[in-house]
């Protein structure tokens, strides 16, 4: 037997030490319901925990109603979701459970590393591969002084990035400047390298130019949010260390999304957000703006109805739609949390439906599939009987001709990095118990949904 046979023959104690760690996390999950049980009794606490799980659902289906409503009706639902966890303690403390909860409590957060330590190992190759940065001889950066609230100036980054051999091209005005044409005339002057400090939505119309003409792009993170810089282990907090690519660089290739035609890093999102954020008033009052449309929104009165056809699968009136480059975790539905790879070929989709309260809780335990859809395809359509769709790309809105077409170009995109950057570690993973109780019982985990 060769030594290649005896590597394969020896016995995965990896997937042994997460098995093992997701049974943990199911004995301390046992043990939090079985403490009350024991120490007060079978019928008076099985009463209790009723109690306590009906709470969850009342606040779940009061928070909803408070979204999906107007007027009297609206503060009352807010008032029964503040009242109902209050309650539920005040009878624990009476029924003498108090502390029987509190380590309860405890027993269920020590769940949580458990399930993690046994669910890291199934995302443990979340490293995208590093290639040698070849040389440049004339970058080019551009840089929006007002992103960010002025992190440009803040951070002294023209500067640093002259200093470092680049030219440096602000984005100024006087009126607006198109980023698109500004990256096409800096390719023709020679530039070898391509470069942003702004917001997501200047990086990706820069990151399409370089795509186009096989460039390495730069990201510094000089922008709000700085979702694609976070993605790619970048320090968030001192954008100006981002220029250390130029010095000590190495390249990424990753994935860049379409969507018809125009280029994207991080999502696109129809439906709910992209309705409320196309608000003239949104800019000035978010959360009046979101309450004030949501009751509509919700009840499918405003907004056209979307149809979203993801691979194989049709999605016919969903309430929101998010397509991703590259999919989220399962748990994030809003595109809030960090992809853990960006090279993986494919998109991510997730669409809700959530017509009434009982929907909502359905969504909350996971067991309403008609509601919510997770899925990964190469191409992603969403449809409407209107003749534009808005749609919030990156983070900015936009009216887009329907049918919209998203679509994804793997390996399209050379992201010159720092070869020492501070985010690189896996995501963390999130609690998905489906997917830990294959773990924990059975032979070999099933693959991931799409």
């Amino acid at each position: 037997m060769t030594m290649s046979d005896n590597r394969s023959a020896a016995p995965d104690t990896t997937t042994g030490a997460r098995r093992w760690w997701a049974r943990a996390a199911f004995a301390l999950a046992i043990l939090a319901v079985a403490v009350p049980l024991v120490s007060a009794g079978l019928l008076g606490t099985v009463g209790s925990l009723l109690v306590g799980v009906g709470s969850v659902v009342v606040m779940v289906a009061a928070l909803y109603w408070f979204l999906a409503s107007r007027g009297v009706l609206r503060w009352i639902s807010l008032a029964i979701a503040i009242l109902s966890p209050i309650v539920v303690l005040v009878l624990f403390i009476r029924a003498h459970l108090l502390a029987e909860v509190v380590a309860s409590m405890v027993l269920a957060l020590l769940t949580v590393p458990c399930a993690r330590a046994a669910l890291r190992g199934r995302t443990s190759d979340t490293a995208v591969r590093e290639v040698p940065a070849p040389p440049v001889r004339h970058p080019v950066l551009i840089m929006n002084p007002h992103s960010g609230g002025g992190k440009v100036a803040k951070f002294d980054l023209q500067r640093k990035a002259e200093d470092l051999g680049a030219e440096v091209v602000l984005l100024e005005g006087p009126g607006t400047v198109d980023v698109t044409d500004l990256a096409r005339q800096a390719v023709e002057a020679g530039a070898d390298l391509l470069g942003v400090a702004g917001g997501d939505g200047t990086q990706a119309l820069v990151a399409g130019v370089a795509a186009e003409n096989d460039l390495p792009f730069l990201v510094i993170s000089a922008g709000t949010r700085n979702h694609f810089a976070m993605d790619l282990g970048l320090d968030r907090t001192d954008p100006s260390r981002c220029l250390d690519a130029l010095r000590d660089g190495v390249e990424l290739a990753v994935d860049l999304g379409r969507i018809n035609g125009r280029p994207f890093v991080n999502n696109a999102s129809f439906g709910v957000y992209a309705e409320v954020v196309r608000s003239p008033a949104y800019r000035d009052d978010k959360t009046g703006t979101v309450l004030q449309m949501l009751p509509d929104l919700l009840a499918g009165q405003a907004g056209a109805p979307l149809i979203a056809e993801i691979g194989d699968v049709t999605v016919r009136n969903p309430q929101a739609v998010l397509v991703s480059n590259n999919p989220y975790s399962t748990s994030d539905l809003a595109g809030l949390n960090r992809r853990d790879r960006l090279d993986r070929g494919v998109l991510g989709a997730v669409t809700v439906s959530v017509a009434n309260a009982r929907q909502a809780v359905g969504l909350l335990r996971r067991a309403n599939v008609r509601g919510l859809t997770q899925h990964t395809s190469t191409e992603v359509i969403v449809d409407a009987d209107t003749r534009q769709t808005p749609v919030g790309v990156d983070g900015e809105s936009l009216l887009l001709p329907t049918p919209v077409r998203c679509t994804i170009e793997p390996g399209a995109l050379r992201i010159r990095v720092p070869r020492d950057r501070p985010g690189v570690r896996p995501a963390e993973p999130t609690v998905d118990w489906v997917r830990l109780r294959e773990l924990a019982w059975h032979r070999q985990a099933a693959s991931p949904r799409t």
